[in-house]
């Protein structure tokens, strides 16, 4: 499996050897603002070569398989259902996998209200509006507002 590795504020990243766990900060100020994943391949001093994902996103990022349902809002109205599956979740959004005909129509922007069981005891029900970032069938990914980050029981949840 391929490391992750956080890019800064800064726009560096500390790269450590697997081999030798020497670490080394580098900019990697190039390969900030890319809209594609970036893996790169590094070089030790102690020769040893490995690849690394560089991750641009702030915050944590769990992989899940969690299913669940959202109604789809258009200006304000509900616009359609479906069910979907979530894929992964953090602090400020999530990736859902949409189980709906390809004919149906997202929109960078638009709101959907999701449900979903939390997949660790004690199970706790998650019930929140999200925004709409992108959309790559059946992907969606989508941001909770300001209004919905501040969860004590995601928080916990991602911690686990």
């Amino acid at each position: 499996m391929i490391e992750k590795v956080f890019i800064t504020s800064q726009n560096t990243a500390k790269f450590v050897c697997p081999n030798c766990q020497k670490s080394r900060v580098a900019d990697v100020s190039k390969y900030s603002n890319l809209d594609k994943k970036v893996q790169i391949k590094v070089k030790c001093p102690c020769g040893n070569k490995f690849a690394v994902l560089l991750e641009r996103r702030k915050h944590y990022r769990k992989e899940t398989n969690i299913s669940g349902s959202f109604i789809h809002y258009i200006d304000g109205k509900v616009s359609g259902r479906g069910l979907m599956t979530v894929c992964d979740l953090s602090l400020t959004g999530m990736q859902l996998k949409v189980k709906v005909d390809y004919e149906y129509l997202f929109s960078v922007g638009d709101v959907l209200e999701v449900r979903f069981l939390l997949d660790t005891p004690p199970r706790k029900a998650m019930h929140k509006k999200v925004i709409v970032k992108n959309v790559n069938l059946p992907y969606v990914g989508a941001e909770f507002p300001i209004t919905e980050r501040e969860d004590k029981t995601l928080g916990f949840y991602l911690l686990k």
